[in-house]
């Protein structure tokens, strides 16, 4: 890119030890729903160029929407760096940009070209499917990013990537019965020919009726099956930041110290997996350029490993996992100067039971769809508090025999991996509202206290 190799001049010419550009170009398309009809279509044309610097080891950043103005943030970069102290860990950008295999399901040219009204004939499609009867009100959204990925630095690492990204979600709402209740159906991945607008509306209905005269479910221990758009809420929220070198290294995850120690049932593995087709965060090089690799969080039980930047991983003197990322909204990536550390795409590995098995083999549990209000308590504990409001049923005996009234679970993560009884087959992408894209069967967990609100 001329305007890049522009700004990396420009840096060699004022001595600048090391430089790195990001040029991110975007076309988003939002279509958003209220009162069960498209009340607004947009489309909007984005370009973003990001700089980091690192002269004497002193790390500085500039960002511009003016890609005219590279130049000049770069020199206030600069003039910013002398003000700041040297991170003596650092050891260098990389110089080569080894990608992985190409991965299948990340660009459809289709979405890269697609105008509004058949975005809005998409969006429409989830609202028919979910105006069934007793569905007093629709909302929802449905999203599509076409984005161009630029990244060079001053050690000769050039790295371009095209990807598109497609997420809709439905909200069904119900006035019939002795409280309102609602339901909510999504769906995220990278083409169009897997994406089915029918499916998210049918989803957010059927949660939506199954949740009409609902009851009281009583204070006690249940076996809780969560579904898959609860499970990414889990691993969102409350797993995520337990993996995170930088966590990890300053003794604020709850499982510091027990690399290579059993944290969950021999069942579990959790992975973090930049190369899954169709998964919201696949790519084969990070956004600092390096090569991608499937990373083992949790092995059949066993805590393996954590995930890391360039500079944290430095910091503990180790090397970079692959996991920088400039993440953007409401999906892709942007020209974010400094890269923060995330999973790509977290995929818990799928069990050898349907759902329905999972349920015929739970005596006194409940089934939950869909979490709200997910957030640590004490997070080197790893306590944490979530509010189940919808998609809820009660299992006796191996039945569904009623719709539930909404919870409050107050947990613990070592505690819930510790008793995780099930895992299903029926893995999902999942990607909720500012949230980490992840790919998710339903898990049963034991002896979880509820309390009714």
């Amino acid at each position: 890119m001329p305007d890049l190799e522009k700004i990396l001049n420009h840096a060699k010419n004022l001595k600048i030890n090391e430089c790195e550009t990001v040029l991110a170009e975007r076309k988003v398309t939002t279509i958003r729903i209220t009162d069960s009809e498209i009340a607004e279509i947009k489309q909007n044309q984005e370009q973003n160029l990001g700089i980091r610097i690192i002269d004497g080891k002193k790390i500085s950043s500039a960002q511009t929407s003016l890609i005219e103005k590279g130049v000049k943030i770069l020199d206030d970069a600069h003039k910013m760096a002398s003000f700041l102290r040297p991170r003596e860990f650092w050891r260098g950008l990389p110089n080569e940009c080894h990608s992985a295999t190409s991965i299948d399901g990340v660009f459809d040219s289709r979405l890269d070209e697609i105008d509004g009204k058949k975005a809005a004939d998409i969006a429409q499609e989830m609202i028919n499917s979910a105006s069934v009867e007793n569905v007093s009100a629709i909302s929802g959204s449905l999203n599509i990013v076409s984005e161009k990925f630029y990244l060079e630095n001053s050690n000769g690492l050039q790295h371009e990537d095209k990807a598109t990204d497609v997420s809709g979600m439905i909200n069904a709402d119900s006035e019939i019965g002795d409280e309102s209740v609602s339901g909510i159906g999504q769906a995220s991945c990278r083409t169009l020919d897997a994406f089915s607008p029918e499916e998210v509306g049918r989803d957010a209905a059927d949660m939506c009726i199954g949740s009409i005269n609902s009851k009281k479910c009583q204070k006690g221990e249940y076996s809780i099956i969560f579904e898959p758009y609860s499970v990414g809420e889990l691993l969102s929220f409350v797993f995520t930041s337990n993996f995170n070198q930088k966590t990890y290294s300053e003794k604020k995850s709850c499982f510091t110290e027990k690399i290579n120690h059993e944290i969950a049932k021999e069942e579990f593995s959790l992975v973090d997996d930049p190369h899954a087709p169709q998964g919201i965060g696949s790519k084969t090089v990070d956004d600092e350029g390096i090569k991608t690799k499937i990373n083992p969080l949790v092995e059949n039980g066993i805590f393996k490993n954590t995930f890391s930047n360039l500079y944290d991983a430095y910091k503990e003197e180790m090397e970079s996992t692959g996991n920088g990322l400039r993440i953007g909204s409401p999906m892709g990536r942007d020209a974010s100067p400094i890269p923060i550390s995330a999973p790509h795409n977290l995929k818990i590995k799928s069990g050898d039971y349907s759902q329905e098995e999972l349920i015929k083999d739970t005596k006194h549990g409940i089934l939950v769809g869909r979490l709200w209000y997910t957030y640590a308590v004490n997070p080197i504990k790893g306590d944490f508090s979530c509010t189940a409001r919808s998609g809820i049923r009660i299992i006796e005996n191996g039945e569904i025999v009623s719709a539930g009234k909404p919870v409050r679970i107050v947990h613990n993560l070592p505690l819930l991996l510790e008793n995780i009884s099930g895992i299903a087959n029926n893995q999902k992408n999942v990607l909720q509202w500012a949230s980490l894209p992840s790919i998710t069967p339903s898990i049963r967990v034991d002896g979880i206290p509820v309390n009714p609100i």
